[in-house]
């Protein structure tokens, strides 16, 4: 029965961070709109968060100088919330977990008041972090055909910036078209694209989209036609692509051992071998041989 308790608490946990992390669903072709962000945040902060614990998650971040990890954590997982309200979600979170299970236990157990506050902690980070590798996955499995995009723009006689303005504009939204939004963003204020480029490539810490930015770089500042660059720079993320494929199928066999030795064969030898078993035991199976 106690089970029963703890696995319902741990998921109207896992409720309430996934509802407090997901994106609003907003159709973001420029995320240059500071309105809808501070709406979003407003109303979020005022579902989940108290104001108490926004003071005091800004003591603790200023306090152990944690702002500039949990900034680039958001915004490397496309998340709309501050560190201050991450870091408030998290405190709620031990608070709340502790309570529950204060009321809950019959009598007072140090250990595991200490294990469910360290979840309530911790869950809102493995989420983050789960949700950072999947926001990376979407962004190398569209970036082939983005450059090829980009590369038509340019062949048919667009600059660089105006065929992410042309992507940004007609492609359906995914995560790469949402990280070159931010890129013409910061070109708008006037950072050099160069420079814009690198930000998104220091923010992301892709191994194929920094190839992709510094062999873009290199070409424009070399002179390379821009259109042979994107064509190589295709065929490059295309491969990088396959053999991360061939990787991931080379170890689909390894992975499915443990399921198939611990969940499917002991399902199958039951099956097979438990009837023989029971007739053994009853002495049914030499008997009906004998006779």
């Amino acid at each position: 029965m106690m089970g029963l308790v703890y696995f319902f608490i741990i998921l109207s946990s896992v409720i309430v961070i996934y509802y407090a992390f997901t994106p609003s669903k907003i159709t973001l072709k420029l995320p240059s709109s500071k309105k809808e962000k501070e709406e979003i945040s407003r109303k979020r902060r005022s579902v989940f968060i108290l104001p108490p614990f926004l003071k005091l998650s800004k003591f603790l971040i200023d306090k152990f100088n944690m702002r500039k990890k949990l900034s680039d954590k958001l915004a490397g997982s496309r998340s709309l919330l501050t560190p201050e309200e991450f870091m408030s979600i998290r405190l709620e979170l031990v608070i709340l977990l502790g309570v529950i299970i204060l009321f809950l236990l019959p009598k007072f157990d140090p250990l595991s008041l200490v294990i469910f506050c360290g979840l309530g902690y911790f869950l809102p980070e493995f989420y983050l972090k789960r949700k950072i590798r999947l926001h990376k996955e979407a962004i190398v499995r569209v970036l082939p055909e983005t450059i090829d995009l980009i590369g038509l723009c340019v062949e048919a006689g667009l600059d660089f910036t105006s065929a992410l303005k042309w992507i940004v504009k007609k492609v359906p939204n995914n995560p790469l078209v949402q990280e070159f939004a931010v890129v013409l963003e910061e070109i708008r204020w006037g950072r050099p694209s160069s420079e814009a480029l690198r930000n998104m490539s220091k923010r992301l810490n892709i191994p194929e989209v920094s190839s992709f930015v510094q062999t873009l770089i290199q070409a424009e500042r070399m002179g390379t036609p821009v259109s042979e660059t994107f064509a190589m720079l295709s065929e490059d993320a295309r491969t990088q692509r396959f053999l991360k494929g061939e990787k991931m199928a080379m170890r689909a066999p390894i992975k499915i051992l443990l399921p198939l030795l611990f969940c499917i064969l002991p399902v199958i030898g039951i099956i097979v071998g438990g009837p023989i078993l029971l007739q053994f035991m009853q002495g049914g199976l030499f008997g009906g041989i004998i006779r």
